[in-house]
Parts: C-alpha cells; structure tokens; sequence
C-alpha cells in the first residue's frame, strides 16, 4: 500500500506537524513500509486463538468501602497550621 503525498499531508496535519516537501516524499515511503509489514498480520491465521486482555494472570485487587470511624480525627486537626472550620481545614480558594 503506497500512501500519497495528499494522505501523509493529512495525517501530518492530524498529528499538528509542519512537514517540508522532502519530509513528506520521506515520510510517504517510510510510513508506506510499515502500513505493508501491518498488511502481513491479516494472513496470520487467529481462528484458534482465544482473545486474551492480558496474559500474566493477575486480577484486580478490590476492597470493601467500609466507612471506619475515626477517634484520632480531633487530634489530627489539630496538628494543622490551617484555620479549622466545621471539622474541616480551610484553605485559600484555588481559582
């Protein structure tokens, strides 16, 4: 599959790139030879292959969301050099 100046020009300003005359006639050849080794992959014969989402095994770890009370949370705020208010610290606004 050779790609035109035309197509490597629209790819380049899909990607933002400002590309000289000489980089795009560079970049139609190169991106062409990749396109063909990708074309290769449609022969590969994958009817017997299970889709897999990754292969090492692993899960997620999930926990519980457990609301757990807190008896040191007096204690902490204290600790704040920030002015409390209604059990919270306040901070200067951030916009």
């Amino acid at each position: 599959m050779q790609l035109s100046h035309e197509e490597v020009r629209k790819i380049a300003k899909l990607a933002r790139l400002g590309l000289t005359d000489a980089e795009v006639a560079k970049f139609s050849v190169q991106l062409s030879d990749i396109l063909s080794h990708a074309k290769m992959l449609e022969e590969v014969d994958t009817s017997k292959v299970e889709p897999a989402a990754q292969i090492t095994g692993l899960g997620n770890v999930l926990f519980k969301d457990e609301v757990v009370p807190c008896d040191k949370a007096e204690a902490l705020l204290g600790q704040s050099p920030q002015q409390i208010q209604d059990n919270l610290i306040k901070v200067k606004n951030v916009f």
